[in-house]
């Protein structure tokens, strides 16, 4: 029988709609609570005018996991469309329970539905943003080009047993309102011109350095990413900004130079990273060394 796919995540994504339509991927849009009034991510407003609230709220936007319940209709939709095999993307696991709740729902409708030939293939992409959308736009590239299911699963994950992040930020008001900075290290750290250069992996954020000024935010980041790779010149990489098409441009330059090739792919932070960063960062996602051990092991014949 000839396998009919259904590809999904979630808006934490940011796959641009108009590759999201190229590509076939549905997209399940994330709520976003803002000084007491919801929003739903990539609706109505664009992500300028979306840091632009930020900056004017007198709190810090949450956003809410999607339910168990949202999966479940979701899944069942194309479960009596016809579909052979779903393949959901999601979230990283450890930053919200949308996952746990994806894992739910697939159980649920499985018990409910035993006659149920569909098959639900979950992937933890543990990460955020295009760092796991673009490589889910390839595997859905190759998808619909005709690629094996299991092949184009095994190969993302591996790309994302790879990839690694390095983030920055130019204003920690974000941070302290989110209390992942006390307010009193925001306030010293905003007095001295501090900058806190962060690292993304596996799911789990740590800050490898703090620099003081604009000027040496990229180039610290640079010396980090060297340490996790063996080469610049033959790394793949994306890059990331918000607001700032300054910021933006400089870190294209100096990316450019350093690494020896343009990125795979610029683009802008959404609505659900933005909300925990700020509206005023900039990041480097890039392919790294394979960390953990599945990713060293032959696939099973």
């Amino acid at each position: 029988m000839e396998r009919k796919i259904a590809i999904v995540t979630d808006s934490s994504c940011d796959i641009p709609k108009e590759l999201a339509e190229k590509y076939g991927i549905d997209v399940i849009d994330f709520p976003i609570n803002l000084d007491g009034k919801e929003y739903y991510e990539r609706r109505g407003m664009t992500m300028d005018q979306f840091y632009e609230l930020m900056r004017a709220a007198q709190g810090v936007p949450t956003t809410a996991a999607i339910t168990a319940l949202q999966w479940r209709e979701v899944y069942e939709a194309y479960a009596d469309q016809g579909y052979t095999d779903v393949l959901h993307v999601s979230i990283n696991s450890t930053g919200s329970s949308t996952y746990a709740n994806a894992q739910q729902a697939a159980e649920q409708l499985r018990q409910d539905r035993p006659e149920m030939t569909m098959r639900i293939h979950l992937v933890d992409s543990h990460t955020y943003s295009m760092v796991f959308g673009w490589y889910l736009c390839e595997c859905a590239r190759k998808l619909r080009n005709g690629g094996d299911l299991r092949s184009c699963i095994l190969e993302l994950e591996s790309k994302l047993g790879r990839v690694e992040v390095c983030l920055a930020a130019f204003s920690l008001k974000q941070l302290k309102k989110s209390g992942r900075v006390s307010a009193a290290a925001a306030f010293a750290g905003e007095l001295l011109g501090l900058r806190p250069v962060i690292s993304l992996t596996d799911g789990v954020s740590k800050v490898e350095a703090k620099v003081r000024g604009d000027a040496a935010v990229i180039p610290a980041m640079l010396k980090w990413i060297r340490t996790r790779v063996d080469d610049l010149r033959t790394t793949p990489y994306l890059l990331a900004y918000t607001s700032s098409t300054q910021k933006r441009d400089e870190l294209l330059k100096l990316c450019k130079k350093e690494f020896g090739h343009p990125p795979m792919y610029v683009f802008q932070l959404g609505g659900v990273v933005s909300a925990n960063t700020g509206p005023d960062c900039i990041a480097i996602a890039f392919e790294g060394k394979p960390r953990r051990l599945a990713d060293y092991e032959p696939p099973l014949p």
